[in-house]
């Protein structure tokens, strides 16, 4: 690992523990993410993860906060967009029909995607507005 790399690894972990903390699992190699999609039953939440503002100030709390909702998904996931590419590469493989973005985020279910909210409808939006957009959402795929 370079110096780049390991200072980027170092920086973005509060970034993962934010996610990892309020219950998300990290699916690290595309294979985790395969074994996923492929294995996964009923509704799932999938936050690509940034280290950009909008991520920090806006993505992980609104998809944390959404998760106080007695409706909500069943699984609770997250790659890393920029860190863990791979994996991130893969994921957005299965989220056919959307372009790249980061931070977004996915209700999928049984592996399909249901509702998908890009970066542009959370940048320069209110975490509340977000939070809504989510659970909505789980109120209509969960």
């Amino acid at each position: 690992m370079n110096a780049y790399e390991a200072y980027m690894k170092e920086i973005s972990q509060p970034m993962r523990d934010e996610l990892t903390e309020a219950g998300f699992t990290e699916l690290v190699s595309p294979d985790e993410v395969d074994e996923f999609i492929s294995s996964v039953k009923g509704t799932s939440l999938v936050v690509i993860n940034s280290v950009c503002g909008c991520a920090a100030g806006l993505a992980r709390p609104a998809a944390i906060k959404s998760l106080e909702n007695d409706n909500r998904p069943e699984h609770l996931v997250t790659v890393f967009a920029g860190q863990d590419r791979e994996s991130t590469a893969r994921m957005r493989d299965y989220l056919e029909g959307y372009e790249p973005s980061s931070p977004s985020m996915a209700i999928l279910k049984d592996g399909q995607v249901m509702h998908f909210i890009p970066r542009e409808h959370i940048e320069d939006y209110e975490v509340e507005e977000i939070v809504e957009n989510l659970t909505e959402a789980y109120d209509k795929y969960c």
